[in-house]
Formats: structure tokens, sequence, C-alpha cells
């Protein structure tokens, strides 16, 4: 396990990733805040009514409990997470009527096909040992007429980038360029995809087909 991962397992990081880590961190990456982080994740999902909601990565719950507020009865968001320690912090703070955790491997779903109406990773794709298998097992979960979201690294074409890259890897970090998610939904037969870059972070969502 590399240092990335194991920095995100340790249960110090979890007392403090929704409070203080998370806001600090991705605001000095991207410039916005998690408010709008997650307002902007309501809008990209189009949550509304009694939908079934996969929070891949959900670390503490801070994104699934917030998106589990905008569902009605019948509607829920299951959290996955492969951090024992994030996984207590989730259900000893963001517990709710409309959302639950699980522990799982983000490249082989304990799901079947077409399983949710919607399907969120925010900021953890660049932590994941296969993260292109991991979005695909995002894909194949999610039913026809559902909506896909994703917040993850950027990289721009240039030498900045390429610098950037190689010194990420060394804690264990990847950094994905423009064309990489886009490109994988594009494949995967999924449309309306949308793709926003902020600083070092880059927001694509996209609708899988009825």
């Amino acid at each position: 396990m590399n240092l990335a991962r194991k920095t995100m397992n340790a249960p110090a990081l979890a007392a403090v990733y929704e409070r203080a880590w998370r806001p600090a961190v991705f605001y000095l990456a991207s410039g916005r805040t998690t408010g709008t982080d997650r307002r902007d994740a309501v809008d990209a999902l189009r949550l509304r009514g009694p939908q079934k909601v996969l929070d891949l990565a959900c670390g503490p719950g801070n994104f699934a409990h917030y998106l589990s507020g905008y569902l009605t009865d019948g509607g829920f968001v299951t959290g996955l997470d492969y951090s024992p320690a994030m996984l207590a912090k989730a259900a000893a703070d963001n517990a709710g009527p409309r959302v639950g955790y699980v522990r799982g491997d983000a490249r082989t779903l304990p799901f079947a096909d077409g399983t949710f109406d919607a399907v969120c990773c925010f900021g953890a794709l660049y932590l994941i040992p296969d993260p292109l298998a991991a979005a695909r097992e995002m894909i194949r979960v999610l039913r026809p007429g559902g909506r896909i979201a994703i917040s993850t690294s950027f990289r721009e074409d240039n030498l900045f980038g390429t610098v950037s890259t190689a010194a990420a890897g060394l804690s264990g970090l990847r950094l994905f360029d423009r064309d990489t998610f886009p490109d994988l939904f594009a494949a995967a037969g999924l449309i309306d995809i949308d793709q926003r870059v902020h600083r070092f972070m880059q927001y694509v969502d996209a609708t899988r087909p009825e």
C-alpha cells in the first residue's frame, strides 16, 4: 500500500477529514469550497425523488449524507469505502434514515448491473490502484437513464503537468489528463458528457442512455 493510501486509511485523518483536511486541501487544489462542490453534485446527479445513489469512496460520509437530504421516502444513498476508519467515522457522524455505509473494493463492486439511478465518486479516483476499472464498475452498476459524476485530479499537457505527475506519483497519487474520463465515458456509450476544470481538479458528468 503506497503512502497516499496509507494516509487515507489512517484513523487520525478520518477524525479531521470532513471538518479540516478536505476543505483546506480541495480549496487549494480547485479554488472551490466543499459547499459549492456539494451543491454542484446535486445538480450534476439530478437528484430528486426516491432514487438509489452510490457514493463510491465515500470517506467519512460528508457527501453521502448531504446527498441523501435531497431524496424522498424510498430514496437511499449507499456510501462505499475501503477504509474501516473512514466508515466508522461515517457511521458515527453522518448516519441518517436515507443513507448507509458498506466496505468494499471500488474495482469489483458488490452490486448487480443497473442497481443505481445515480453514481458518483468525488476526490478519490486518483488514489484507487486501478481507477479506470473503478470507473467502468461505476458505469456497470448505473441503470439506463442514470447519471454519473466524478471529480478527480487534472494535469495540463505541458512540462508543468509532466513534472507534477512525476512528483505526485512518488506518494502514489495519479494525475489525469483532459481526455481520460471523457473518452472512457464516450467509449462506454455514455452521452451528455460535460467536463469542467478548476485548477488541479476536473469535474466530469454524463448520462447512461435509455
